[in-house]
């Protein structure tokens, strides 16, 4: 019998980033905690063999290299890159990591077919056939982009501090998306 893998996806993790506690009001202490609590529920849900797209910003200003996190989450891993990933893209070890590593990239997850992109934008491959867009880049910004994306009615947003801190499935990204808009 074949195994079943599934996709999962967040951005905006920012491993190792002190000033990225405060900016998205994140329940921990400091980085330590931060980065062990994120290992152990993307852990807690990923399997060896699931797909995991990182939609930006995996790594920022860390004390830890880049692959030193990449070596304990499990899961296939797909970057695709952010504004704040210059660094892990200089380390060639962690890049061995990323099963692939793209400005852009476009899936199917089911009946969905998907834009990934960590940057929100206005229409997408696949838009008028109602394709959705993947993005992160503005965390939980209440600012004019996310009043603008609020009203793509394909636009899901993959920030970590959106959906758990963890990676989620397709349908969890619609709910947490649905429930951050209605909050909102």
């Amino acid at each position: 019998m074949e195994m079943m893998y599934l996709n999962f996806y967040i951005s905006d993790l920012h491993f190792g980033h002190e000033q990225v506690i405060e900016h998205d009001k994140r329940p921990f202490s400091g980085t330590e905690e931060m980065d062990l609590a994120m290992v152990n529920l993307w852990n807690s849900r990923v399997s060896d063999g699931d797909h995991v797209y990182i939609v930006g910003d995996f790594c920022f200003r860390s004390e830890n290299p880049a692959d030193w996190y990449l070596t304990k989450l499990k899961g296939r891993k797909y970057l695709i890159i952010g504004n704040h990933d210059k660094k892990t893209l200089k380390n060639e070890k962690a890049v061995q990591y990323f099963e692939s590593v793209e400005k852009m990239m476009h899936v199917s997850d089911g009946r969905h077919q998907i834009c990934l992109c960590h940057f929100p934008i206005a229409e997408w491959n696949g838009f008028k056939k109602g394709h959705w867009h993947i993005y992160g880049h503005i965390h939980a910004r209440l600012d004019d982009t996310y009043y603008f994306m609020k009203n793509r009615e394909r636009a899901l947003n993959a920030a970590a501090c959106i959906n758990g801190y963890m990676p989620v499935s397709m349908d969890e990204l619609i709910r947490n998306n649905n429930k951050f808009r209605k909050e909102n």
